[in-house]
């Protein structure tokens, strides 16, 4: 236990982190008495500065250490992993009614997307606190074009816009069908083009299956060459 010590100091809440009020307390605590009064003082000094306080989706995170599954946050509290900024993306064409950003046959792909198979890589588990929803009509619809397109705001897609989405996470409802209206931010000066703030964010463990789902009423007026970018923006557990 003794070393769930180290790299505690780069979270705030630390005792969230260790689980201080549950059987892993009791160990601490008891491996603090084992200490030499020196060593115990540091230790106890650690965990009580409360450092600089969090902010963002950092913060965020901060709050849902209790729900990270065991393995991971045993290697946070090592030091083994720390936490990141990242949006998870993906691009894909708008060639039906029903558009499924992430699949199980996804290949990572630099411009793309950044993950495969529609999952987190082991050891990373995402806080999403945000959603960037955009889209574009590239010359033609092979690889270079597509990633050398310019996304734009959904306003200037009416079918888009006035379609649905849902995210889930192993088949569990992160976001319920929602009006993709929300991602409509071109005349808000203070929210990013296309982004969509979670008020309830939540946490996405490693090597479970990824579904954002985009479902259109409508392909009226819709070019057969456009594109969605979607981005799962937060905050993430990596080396």
């Amino acid at each position: 236990m003794l070393e769930l010590l180290d790299g505690t100091e780069e979270y705030n809440n630390a005792g969230a982190l260790l689980g201080l009020d549950g059987a892993e307390g009791e160990e601490l605590l008891g491996a603090l008495r084992r200490m030499n009064p020196i060593a115990r003082q540091r230790a106890i000094n650690k965990m009580a500065s409360p450092g600089a306080m969090s902010r963002g989706s950092r913060a965020e995170m901060e709050k849902h250490f209790r729900e990270l599954p065991p393995h991971i946050k045993s290697a946070l509290a090592k030091g083994d992993l720390r936490l990141a900024d990242t949006i998870v993306y993906s691009i894909k064409p708008v060639n039906s009614k029903t558009i499924k950003l992430f699949e199980t046959q996804d290949v990572k792909e630099v411009g793309l997307r950044n993950i495969s198979n529609a999952k987190l890589p082991k050891n990373q588990a995402l806080l999403v606190s945000g959603i960037v929803l955009l889209a574009s009509i590239p010359a033609d619809n092979t690889s270079d074009k597509v990633m050398g397109s310019k996304f734009i705001q959904l306003e200037d897609f009416p079918a888009i816009a006035n379609g649905e989405f849902s995210l889930k996470a192993n088949k569990k409802i992160i976001i319920p069908e929602t009006s993709v209206a929300a991602f409509k931010t071109s005349n808000m000066h203070s929210v990013p083009l296309g982004y969509y703030k979670l008020a309830n964010p939540r946490l996405i463990h490693d090597d479970i299956l990824v579904e954002f789902t985009v479902e259109l009423g409508s392909m009226e007026g819709l070019d057969p060459k456009t594109q969605l970018y979607v981005g799962l923006h937060g905050t993430i557990t990596t080396p």
